[in-house]
């Protein structure tokens, strides 16, 4: 078992409420901004900027503090080409072969998707997180890792945000299956791909689709006390 967490005082911070509602505005306005990106520059990004990013993806929650997640960040064009080769091969097969059910391609008709992926090549990285099923110990013992998509989706969550906040552009894209990650990045058997994101600066005068966003009615319900 292991030894207990020695525990130290939480240091909250402290707004005052006016303030809290100003933050609380300025950031669901900022986040409402960012937008998946297909079509991204080629310009260079600083590899400190991916550093910060996975850093910030690093202080999420997770189960039992098991931290089930590991980044593999790319920007060699050999290995980004690879990729692109190995992911629209099972792109093709899921638009055109048969594997994507008629529903589902009737749901992204409206996006304009296909199975080609130029941006593996042309975003400056990718940047795959793999969750880890389980893991293994300096020992080579294998240990239970828990609530592994849920912590794993909350990281990747908090990598997005930390990506808009830069200022830079983001895609979740999630090949199906994703199998040839594992092999082209030499990851353990330990770790699946969970989410593939090409990371980088949008292109100039790049358009996305105009869509919306559910309204605040559609999305939650509240159990009020009484005269509240």
């Amino acid at each position: 078992m292991s030894a207990p967490y020695r525990h130290v005082p939480y240091q909250p911070l402290r707004f005052a409420p006016e303030e809290m509602q100003r933050r609380a505005h300025e950031f669901y306005e900022f986040m409402n901004l960012r937008r998946s990106v297909r079509v991204f520059s080629d310009r260079p990004v600083p590899r400190e900027l991916i550093e910060y990013a996975v850093m910030t993806a690093n202080t999420a929650p997770s189960g039992a503090h098991r931290q089930p997640w590991f980044f593999v960040a790319v920007n060699d064009a050999g290995l980004k080409k690879q990729i692109r080769i190995a992911a629209e091969k099972e792109e093709r097969e899921s638009y055109e072969g048969g594997r994507m059910p008629a529903e589902w391609r009737a749901a992204l008709a409206p996006l304009g998707t296909d199975w080609h992926k130029p941006f593996l090549e042309i975003a400056p990285w990718l940047v795959v997180c793999f969750k880890q099923s389980y893991g293994v110990n300096a020992n080579g013992e294998k240990f239970t890792n828990y609530y592994v998509n849920e912590s794993v989706g909350i990281a990747c969550g908090m990598f997005i945000a930390a990506i808009h906040n830069m200022g830079l552009v983001t895609l979740t894209h999630t090949p199906s299956p994703m199998g040839f990650l594992s092999a082209l990045l030499q990851r353990p058997e330990n770790e699946k791909p969970y989410i593939l994101f090409p990371v980088g600066y949008p292109a100039e005068q790049v358009e996305v689709p105009d869509i919306e966003r559910k309204k605040l009615e559609e999305i939650v319900q509240w159990n009020l006390a009484e005269g509240i």
